[in-house]
């Protein structure tokens, strides 16, 4: 068993509760690995969170209004909120390091933040894929305001260094953990849109996450549309939140060859195992992205995937062969993998990718070695 190092006082701050299921699952991490931990964030207005376990959660942003009015309340309460948050860590006594997720308004956040404690950031979007020279100048000043920053790829604490401009020794890389969390949890039946018809069992492939123009669900539609289909035709599953106007994908899914399922809302995390059990194959086909939290559930629950060469999302894929690689917005590519990993033929490449990727989630995106590491980069920080 290894040696738990206690002492450690840290502050993880996400004001927007933008990645509650990352905040948690770190600080779950670190407070296992023997850190004192307090997560600093707001509600999470679209459903159940993971339930805290060895640390603090406080909620200190948008307390007073409802969530129909968050965007009006971030307006209002955000500065003066923040200013709060600063005076009270910089009067807390003793050692301790401020972790900051993200910055809901990064121009004024990073004037802000308390300057009297070691600050981290994580880089969970470093740069656009061509960014204005703007849009550089404000990235180097707010990673720029940090003593240290995580990236979770090798390829994004390149652009830190290389396009950011950030010193090299204030980058580190730390990956992202599988969220493996989910898996432990009951698998519950199947919401009635997607369930399984008169004993009916067809493969079935899946989108999952978030549904915004990034994600590449036109892409995914278009070669499923000139796919060479096997004796059992697969479903294709389009499961999440929408973040745009679905009406021309449905349009387009309406002239496919196969069934075409969708859920479209928040996806609790209690409905997310059974959803995951029943796919066959899980895509990835973003035309832009640094990671995905999809990603790192899909390695959780030992998935074979199809994902865009994009970000660190592609070197993931690459460096530990947990899914097949395509250009990004390429539907032939695509096409051609999903013919390759559908239907009885697949069943074996399926299998390997599937393997390497619960290797990966007990190996090197295992959370006690992402605490781990993350707890060296604050004692040296606090040094």
């Amino acid at each position: 068993m290894p040696t738990i190092i206690r002492g450690v006082r840290v502050k993880l701050i996400d004001p927007s509760a933008f990645t509650p299921p990352y905040d948690r699952a770190l600080a779950a991490a670190l407070a296992a690995e023997g850190a004192e931990v307090e997560l600093i964030t707001s509600e999470f207005t679209y459903g159940p969170v993971p339930e805290p376990e060895g640390y603090e959660v406080s909620y200190e942003f948008y307390r007073r209004v409802s969530s129909r009015a968050r965007r009006l309340s971030k307006a209002v309460e955000h500065v003066p909120e923040m200013r709060r948050l600063r005076q009270r860590i910089e009067r807390e006594p003793g050692p301790l390091v401020t972790h900051y997720q993200w910055l809901t308004m990064p121009r004024i956040d990073r004037r802000l933040i308390a300057d009297r404690r070691p600050r981290v950031m994580t880089a969970h979007y470093v740069l656009a894929p061509d960014p204005t020279a703007r849009q550089v100048a404000e990235a180097k000043k707010t990673f720029g305001a940090m003593d240290a920053v995580i990236a979770h790829s090798k390829g994004g604490a390149r652009r830190l260094v290389e396009e950011v401009g950030l010193p090299a020794e204030r980058v580190r890389v730390i990956p992202h953990g599988a969220f493996d969390y989910l898996t432990r949890l009951p698998v519950r039946d199947l919401p009635p849109e997607l369930a399984d018809e008169g004993g009916a069992r067809p493969p079935v492939i899946l989108f999952f996450g978030l549904i915004r123009p990034y994600k590449g669900v036109d892409v995914l539609l278009r070669a499923i549309e000139g796919m060479r289909l096997g004796e059992e035709p697969p479903e294709l599953w389009i499961v999440g939140n929408p973040r745009m106007d679905l009406t021309g994908l449905r349009e387009l899914a309406d002239r496919l060859p196969i069934r075409v399922r969708w859920l479209t809302r928040f996806i609790e995390d209690a409905e997310i195992p059974a959803i995951m059990d029943r796919a066959d194959l899980l895509v990835l086909p973003y035309t832009d992205g640094e990671q995905s939290g999809v990603l790192y559930t899909g390695i959780a629950f030992g998935k074979p995937m199809i994902v865009s060469e994009v970000g660190g999302i592609g070197e993931v894929a690459a460096e530990h062969g947990v899914a097949r690689l395509v250009p990004p917005a390429d539907a032939g590519a695509l096409r051609l993998e999903l013919e390759a990993l559908t239907g009885d033929a697949g069943a074996t490449a399926r299998a390997e990718l599937a393997a390497r990727s619960r290797a990966a989630a007990d190996g090197p995106f295992a959370w006690d070695q992402i605490a781990r590491q993350t707890l060296d980069l604050y004692r040296e920080v606090s040094a």
